[in-house]
């Protein structure tokens, strides 16, 4: 049995301000070397130091390592400096922005007049939920703490918690705070609703008797964007729309902001919301209300059979959705729109609680999900533990694109992981059809019946569904979650990526070795989503791109556990 030797993560010490200043520093960096300078060959190790080197803007840093990670994802232990030719200078996540901005644009040849004020906003958004969380209680139940608890967010993008508008106007609505609210209710007269699915869900979320009418739940945020609508306003004066106020259960917002729990029901309600949240403003577009019915009606048998083979997976349904059809006004039926999800709970075994996957792998850890937190409920043995949990997650993702042509998107924010009470995995479920993808060739048929705004962003060849699988599988998940595990005891790094080869190797076995497992398990690159140089070009996460990062995943390397 090998256990935690050293004291895993922790956040940053000192005020709101500090905390928020030195984490934006380290993301910024993250991406910087992840993006731009390793694969410029631009970094190197000096003992206990990352040495980094911007040619374009001739500045030399340095910073502190807590732990250097096999795939070039490091922890950093203290402040950045840059070098003045004699000496060694602190700089702070202003300056260290700036250089980026600056590197950026000689790079490309292209500018970007939002990127500083974009991390300066994100930044500023830690700061005030920093602030926030000073005096909030944090839910008693275990799951909604974890979906609450990502203060800090994605630790490779330049702007993870970038949020439209003051804080005072949305800290009502964060997940990060701990916050609950009731939902508004428009009452809408049949003709005017436009709906598809099973709805049942929703209806008995607020049931209403308006004869001719149909209830429309609406985010209490997204109301006060849309409210001044002048369609909106008409069909209200009309009748056609009856605002019946705010009322009902409390829900909770989930780390995806816009998307509300309702723990009672175990139901989830993807709102939109007109507000850019890191890349993108975040609305329901009219192809993904229409694509998620038709992927959840595919997708139901799919799981269902994925489940027999590899028991403890599940997924999420959407079975449908409703929204305004007024006058064919498009930003009102995408603003309106609402996409009911299935809770965990109906899926869980029994004695068996959900965690957000996030939370689980959280550089700062701020909630009890974190995985140090599960292993010191049982025997502590992080092999044993990694060894069940890449065998629940694995399996099922890689069974979907083999087998049934389906690219699932199972990035920490979209897997809740069932955990015993000792702590240990026991399930994966997996949810957020938005970026579920599927392959033509294994769906012709049902992607022919769909029209084609529907059909074509429903689809990925299968190169850049491959990369979108082994991205998120691999990059973005089970390396988070590896890296929280490497921090309790550095020396483990080697074998906990043994143990991703021999899951890998062994489903490549049973699947008659797929010539993409095959390179995998060769140590060709991993793709890593380039979210920095995304928002520079300032394009829309369907057009990301990809960045090789060194895989430890070959044959020949170093496995054994040192010390």
């Amino acid at each position: 049995m090998i256990v935690p030797s050293t004291t895993p993560a922790r956040v940053p010490t000192g005020s709101p301000a500090r905390t928020a200043d030195a984490v934006t520093a380290q993301t910024l960096l993250n991406c910087l070397i992840r993006e731009v300078s390793a694969p410029e060959r631009q970094v190197t190790i000096d003992d206990d130091h990352l040495l980094l080197w911007l040619p374009r803007r001739d500045v030399l840093l340095r910073v502190p390592l807590r732990r250097v990670s096999l795939i070039g994802a490091h922890r950093f232990d203290g402040p950045i400096r840059r070098y003045d030719g004699t000496s060694w200078s602190t700089i702070g996540w202003r300056e260290l922005a700036g250089y980026i901005h600056d590197e950026l644009e000689r790079r490309t040849g292209v500018a970007n007049d939002e990127f500083l004020a974009q991390v300066t906003d994100s930044r500023n958004t830690i700061h005030a939920v920093l602030r926030q969380r000073a005096t909030a209680t944090p839910p008693d139940d275990p799951y909604l703490e974890s979906e609450q608890s990502l203060v800090f967010g994605h630790r490779f993008h330049p702007s993870p918690k970038s949020r439209t508008g003051d804080p005072e106007r949305w800290l009502d609505y964060g997940p990060e705070t701990g916050t609950r609210f009731p939902l508004r209710y428009l009452a809408v007269r049949r003709p005017l609703v436009r709906e598809e699915g099973d709805l049942k869900r929703l209806d008995a979320l607020h049931p209403d008797e308006r004869k001719g009418y149909v209830t429309l739940p609406v985010h209490p945020w997204q109301y006060r964007l849309l409210s001044d609508h002048p369609g909106l306003r008409r069909a209200m004066a009309a009748g056609d729309i009856v605002d019946t106020g705010v009322s009902g259960p409390d829900f909770a917002p989930t780390a995806s902001v816009r998307t509300l729990y309702q723990p009672d029901a175990d139901t989830f309600l993807k709102f939109s919301l007109d507000v850019r949240l890191t890349n993108c403003v975040r609305k329901n577009a009219a192809y993904e209300l229409t694509g998620a019915v038709a992927l959840n009606r595919l997708l139901e048998p799919v799981f269902a059979e994925i489940g027999q083979t590899h028991s403890g997976s599940a997924l999420l349904a959407e079975p449908g959705y409703r929204s305004l059809a007024l006058d064919n006004d498009l930003s009102l039926l995408e603003g309106f729109g609402v996409i009911i999800r299935t809770g965990p709970r109906g899926h869980l075994l029994p004695g068996v609680t959900p965690l957000l996957a996030a939370a689980i792998a959280d550089e700062h850890p701020t909630s009890s999900a974190h995985v140090s937190h599960l292993l010191a409920r049982g025997d502590g043995d992080v092999l044993a533990w990694w060894d069940a949990y890449l065998g629940l997650l694995l399996p099922p993702v890689l069974t979907a694109y083999f087998e049934h042509g389906v690219v699932l998107e199972p990035h920490l924010q979209n897997v809740v992981v069932g955990v015993r009470a000792d702590g240990s995995p026991a399930q994966m479920l997996f949810r957020d059809l938005e970026g579920t993808k599927l392959l033509p060739e294994y769906h012709r048929d049902t992607l022919a019946a769909l029209p084609e705004d529907v059909r074509d962003p429903m689809t990925y060849d299968s190169e850049r569904g491959w990369n979108r699988v082994a991205y998120c599988l691999l990059v973005n998940h089970a390396a988070e979650v590896l890296a929280a595990l490497a921090d309790t005891d550095p020396a483990l790094e080697p074998a906990l990526w043994g143990l991703v080869r021999d899951h890998l190797e062994s489903y490549s076995g049973t699947a008659g070795d797929p010539p993409r497992l095959r390179a995998l398990l060769s140590g060709v690159p991993l793709p890593a989503k380039a979210n920095l140089l995304l928002r520079w070009s300032r394009q829309a996460d369907r057009y990301a791109g990809y960045v090789p990062l060194p895989s430890p995943l070959g044959e020949g390397f170093p496995r054994e556990v040192t010390r």
